[in-house]
């Protein structure tokens, strides 16, 4: 368990004003070649100090022997070199006074080396170190432009600026969701890979996050709990104003000893997490695809009704939705007598007035104007899955920003449902990048509309009770 000082700290980790890259190199596709380059390519306005004994300059860029030497104050120093030599690097950097250190190197507990981890730990404490890792991927903060990140951008996209915070114990997990996320343009405040926590743990980092007026959202994926008490205390002071979206892997005897080997994290019970979850209204995730779909309906007006209308240009795709909608316990609303009256006079004489609602397939988006117009009128409908078939002929980019006008209203939730190959995708991250929130299946679409529902009521009660 960090302490109060490290935990406080690790702002320098996070908003660094200054940051050593430990084993910089001149190598291109050596990592601390790429840890320079994505800074300075990403605009990062810090002061940037390569640290390699063997070099003068680095990327137009003055080289340092050591951390000691470097001249001026260090917030962060990120340090990939070889195991064996990273201690030493560590008590420098705390003999520097140094606040925060990002570990990218492997090889410590989770390979049975547990008198160098029990030793950075030493050393870290000593000095009051917020350090995060070993074994790790980096930070992101796009905000600030602040990239520790060590794969390069043109093989993993960086997301934009957003209010979501991610905390992923293995990089290659957290790699995956940065790309997917980046891909769909939506936007993130920092993203966090902690790697076997031998410090600043998953705890630690939720206590800091807490309190970030940059995170709306956390979403976390993890391995295992260092502390299941504070862990669930620090959670429960946290959903109600923030939810949390989690991942737990290592949820059977052969994940659990995988978990083990990856980041030296024992897994733990999973039914005594399921229970932790429930208590502190963790919303839980199932896979690494919930874990990006569930965050980005958090975008979606405050909403607490199940009553949901379906309006799609595909029969097919609304009854999938219908199922999913019973399935996950919302409710495929009825209409009032007014919103079908209405319905009538801009549907085709062979249309049916019906939930879901289909508008048929030469719908064009004037169509869809007004219906949605309608439907976000009527009280009998808490949330709207709109389902588009981009392949229509009658369909453009025109239902795009009909769409995007209808959320800006911010009146209730409109989710939009389009599968399909390049233009629906293409279509899709423009809805994305707007703050619409879209799915590909209805199902993915319906079941994170229930978590959003479901924390919104139980926010509610919270709200109630003061």
């Amino acid at each position: 368990m960090a302490t109060k000082k490290q935990i406080n700290h690790l702002k320098y980790a996070l908003e660094p004003k200054s940051v050593a890259i430990v084993g910089a190199s001149r190598t291109p596709n050596k990592i601390g070649h790429v840890l320079i380059k994505n800074l300075l390519d990403g605009g990062f306005s810090g002061k940037i100090y390569p640290v390699n004994p063997n070099a003068k300059e680095i990327l137009g860029l003055k080289c340092y022997p050591n951390v000691t030497s470097i001249p001026k104050k260090v917030d962060l120093a990120v340090i990939s070199i070889p195991a064996r030599y990273v201690n030493k690097v560590l008590d420098e950097c705390g003999r520097k006074g140094v606040k925060a250190t990002v570990v990218i190197t492997a090889g410590f507990a989770e390979v049975g080396n547990y008198k160098d981890a029990e030793q950075m730990k030493y050393i870290a404490d000593k000095y009051d170190m917020a350090l995060i890792g070993p074994n790790c991927m980096g930070i992101l903060n796009p905000k600030l432009k602040f990239d520790s990140i060590f794969l390069p951008t043109y093989k993993l996209e960086r997301p934009k600026v957003g209010r979501i915070s991610f905390i992923s114990q293995s990089g290659a997990v957290g790699g995956c969701l940065l790309d997917l996320i980046a891909r769909a343009g939506v936007g993130i405040s920092k993203f966090i890979s902690y790697g076997n926590a031998t410090v600043i743990n998953e705890t630690d980092l939720l206590e800091y996050l807490k309190d970030d007026d940059d995170t709306d959202l956390i979403a976390c994926y993890i391995e295992g709990v260092k502390d299941g008490k504070r862990f669930l205390n620090i959670a429960k002071k946290i959903t109600p104003n923030k939810p949390i979206i989690m991942l737990k892997s290592g949820k059977t005897d052969k994940g659990r000893a995988a978990a083990k080997s990856h980041t030296g994290t024992m897994a733990g019970s999973m039914t005594a997490y399921r229970a932790a979850f429930r208590q502190a209204h963790i919303i839980e995730a199932q896979g690494i695809n919930d874990l990006y779909h569930f965050p980005k309906m958090f975008v979606q007006p405050f909403c607490t009704g199940k009553k949901v209308a379906v309006l799609t240009n595909g029969g097919g795709n609304g009854v999938m939705a219908a199922d999913a909608i019973e399935k996950e316990g919302l409710e495929l609303t009825e209409y009032s007598n007014k919103t079908k009256k209405e319905l009538r006079k801009v549907l085709p004489s062979h249309g049916n007035v019906g939930n879901p609602l289909d508008i048929l397939g030469d719908a064009d988006s004037r169509r869809y104007e007004q219906a949605l117009s309608i439907l976000m009128e009527d009280d009998n409908v808490d949330a709207i899955i709109v389902i588009i078939l981009f392949q229509t002929a009658s369909i453009d980019s025109s239902v795009a920003e009909v769409i995007i006008k209808a959320m800006e209203q911010r009146k209730k939730p409109i989710i939009v449902v389009s599968t399909g190959g390049e233009y629906t995708n293409m279509h899709r991250r423009i809805l994305d990048s707007s703050g619409v929130t879209t799915y590909r299946a209805p199902m993915t679409a319906v079941q994170a509309l229930a978590r959003f529902v479901e924390y919104n009521q139980y926010k509610q009660k919270i709200t109630k009770k003061k």
